[in-house]
C-alpha cells in the first residue's frame, strides 16, 4: 500500500475514533476532491441554489463532524458518504427556501393561484426527485446510492463501482433502472 493511501486510511480510522486533529487533517487532505464533488453538483443546476462550492463543502463537513458517525475506511466510500451528505444539504436548503417562498410562518391568505402553481420552479423538481428517491430506497437502496453518487456528486461509473464494491456494468444497469423508476415517479 502506498504511503499517502495508508495515511488516508489511518486518518479515517483515527477520525472515526473521535480524534479531532485527524478529522481536520482528513478534511484538508480531501478538500480538493470534496470541492470537485460540490462543483459538479452545483454546476448541474446553478439556478436552483444560492449555495456556492465552498459553502456546500463546509456545510457537508460540519454535518459529517456533527453526525458522530464512524467515517468510512477508504477514499471511495468516503466520497460516496460525502455525496449523500451533500445531497441532504442541498435538499434541506431547497426545502427551507420553498418554505420561505410560501410564506414560512407568515399569515396565509387563500387566493386563486392555479396559474402560478402550474408553472413549478426548478427547486420543486429537485424536491420531487428527492421524495421519489426516498420511495425507491425502501425497495432498492443501491439504486438510490448510484443516483446520489452519479447525479448529486458527479462521480464516474468507475468511482461509484469502487465505492459500492460492484462492477461498472452493474452500476450502468442500476443507473438505467433508477432513471426509469424516477421518470415513472415524476409523471
Amino acid at each position: 500500500m502506498s504511503e499517502p493511501a495508508r495515511d488516508l486510511s489511518e486518518l479515517m480510522r483515527a477520525s472515526g475514533e473521535g480524534d479531532a486533529a485527524a478529522l481536520e487533517a482528513l478534511f484538508a487532505t480531501l478538500y480538493s476532491e470534496l470541492r470537485g464533488l460540490a462543483r459538479s453538483r452545483l454546476r448541474r443546476t446553478p439556478e436552483v441554489t444560492l449555495l456556492d462550492t465552498t459553502a456546500l463543502v463546509h456545510e457537508s463537513f460540519l454535518r459529517c463532524v456533527n453526525a458522530d458517525r464512524v467515517l468510512p475506511i477508504d477514499r471511495a466510500r468516503f466520497l460516496g458518504y460525502a455525496s449523500r451528505v451533500m445531497r441532504s444539504v442541498v435538499i434541506d436548503y431547497l426545502r427551507q427556501r420553498a418554505a420561505e417562498r410560501h410564506g414560512g410562518d407568515a399569515v396565509h391568505v387563500t387566493l386563486n393561484t392555479e396559474i402560478a402553481e402550474s408553472v413549478g420552479a426548478p427547486e420543486d423538481r429537485l424536491l420531487r426527485i428527492s421524495e421519489a428517491l426516498d420511495e425507491i430506497a425502501a425497495t432498492e437502496p443501491r439504486l438510490v446510492q448510484v443516483v446520489e453518487m452519479r447525479f448529486f456528486a458527479g462521480l464516474s461509473e468507475a468511482e461509484v463501482a469502487s465505492s459500492l464494491g460492484v462492477t461498472e456494468r452493474t452500476v450502468q444497469r442500476d443507473w438505467q433502472k433508477a432513471r426509469l423508476l424516477l421518470a415513472l415517479a415524476l409523471q
